[in-house]
């Protein structure tokens, strides 16, 4: 018994060693296909991992030194192809070329066997070189545009400084440049105060626009876009760049519609059985019938918003003008029927099960019918200032 499980070990030793040298032929052949198809950078990192796992491998001590050759050269000479060019934003592009070139040197770091055949070389300090160009670069820029003084300038400052902050976190005073480029570059739109001519539905007006104002509000449309309650920007003395007028007009509430409707329905039942000569059971039928009494009352509300949108830096231009219409009916149904119940179908049960209800509050009403206009309202306001 112990030879044959000694026998057992040895061949299960005898597997997994052939396992591990077609892993390891495999990572060699792997390494030398990516060097022959040129992708120098992966022939490097893969004959740096053969080497972790076996540091005499004849093939990857061979092969890494050339691998690295070529990688740094055709990194260096794209670094200086963008070096000559005429872009501006050049030395971001020179900044990930060196960044490629140092994960290289950090992997070959990693192994002792791969050190003992490459002397690979450290980029940090051509990184942060060509970092610190890249920042002063994009800082230029911003400054360019935010002394044009105009908003669409100062927005696209905003995005050079913001570039800035990503290569270099606490460059000059590249923070307090892009508050400054916000600033300037902010639309403020005051949302008016809606005005109605019968007073008692002003509440449910001011209601629809203290929505609207704060649901623009949390949506954050536009980072470049604030909206402002009319009442608070008079009293903070907030100067509006833009104005949304709203107004509502030729609306109706509550008006009431009662249709009193005669129906007679019937239908056939089975009231017994009989056999035949055969002995077949034979249904008995009856058509019982009944007159339903229905009374179908609608109150309609309905209601048109004119918006306008201004601006108030350009004598009061016309940037936006549409009406949107609203409706809404409110509907009971009651009734109650003579003759016989069997004919009535569940519908007509179900109108009979009901009652006489008063209709909602004018103001509910108000709001029922507003509920498609503000929907329209918000997806036009978002697509008006999502432009920006």
């Amino acid at each position: 018994m112990k030879t044959f499980s000694a026998s057992i070990r040895s061949t299960q030793q005898l597997f997994v060693s052939g396992i591990l040298l077609c892993i390891l032929l495999f990572s060699c052949k792997s390494g030398e296909k990516l060097y022959n198809k040129g992708r120098y950078d992966e022939a490097v990192t893969t004959f740096v991992k053969k080497l972790q796992r076996r540091p005499q491998d004849a093939t990857a001590l061979r092969m890494l030194p050339d691998a690295y050759t070529k990688a740094q050269q055709a990194h260096e000479d794209r670094v200086n192809e963008y070096l000559r060019s005429n872009n501006q934003l050049k030395w971001e592009s020179v900044r990930n070329e060196y960044r490629t070139l140092q994960n290289l040197y950090n992997v070959i770091h990693n192994s002792p066997a791969a050190l003992r055949v490459v002397q690979p070389k450290d980029y940090r300090d051509a990184i942060t070189g060509a970092q610190e160009n890249a920042a002063e670069i994009r800082y230029d820029r911003g400054m360019a545009l935010l002394d044009k003084g105009d908003k669409a300038s100062a927005r696209k400052a905003y995005d050079e400084f913001g570039a800035t902050l990503k290569l270099i976190s606490n460059y000059r005073d590249t923070k307090q440049r892009m508050d400054e480029a916000y600033q300037m570059g902010v639309i403020n739109v005051v949302i008016s105060e809606i005005e109605v001519r019968s007073p008692y539905f002003q509440f449910s007006a001011d209601q629809f626009r203290d929505y609207l104002v704060r649901n623009l509000q949390q949506r954050n449309i536009n980072r470049f876009v604030l909206f402002h309650d009319e009442r608070i920007a008079r009293s903070q003395n907030l100067r509006p760049d833009e104005y949304l007028e709203l107004r509502f007009y030729d609306f109706v509430v509550g008006q009431t519609y009662v249709d009193r409707i005669q129906r007679d329905v019937s239908k056939e039942i089975v009231t017994g059985t009989y056999k035949d000569s055969t002995g077949r059971e034979i249904n008995i039928y009856q058509t019982v019938k009944a007159t339903l009494f229905i009374t179908k009352k609608t109150v309609v509300s309905k209601g048109v918003l004119d918006y306008r949108i201004t601006d108030t830096n350009n004598n009061g231009q016309t940037l936006r003008t549409d009406r949107i219409p609203g409706s809404y009916t409110w509907l009971n149904q009651y009734g109650t029927f003579r003759g016989d119940e069997r004919a009535l179908s569940e519908e007509d049960k179900r109108l009979i099960g009901g009652r006489d209800e008063p209709p909602p509050p004018p103001q509910d009403l108000f709001m029922e019918f507003t509920r498609p206009i503000y929907d329209q309202l918000e997806r036009d306001l978002q697509s008006f200032y999502n432009r920006f």
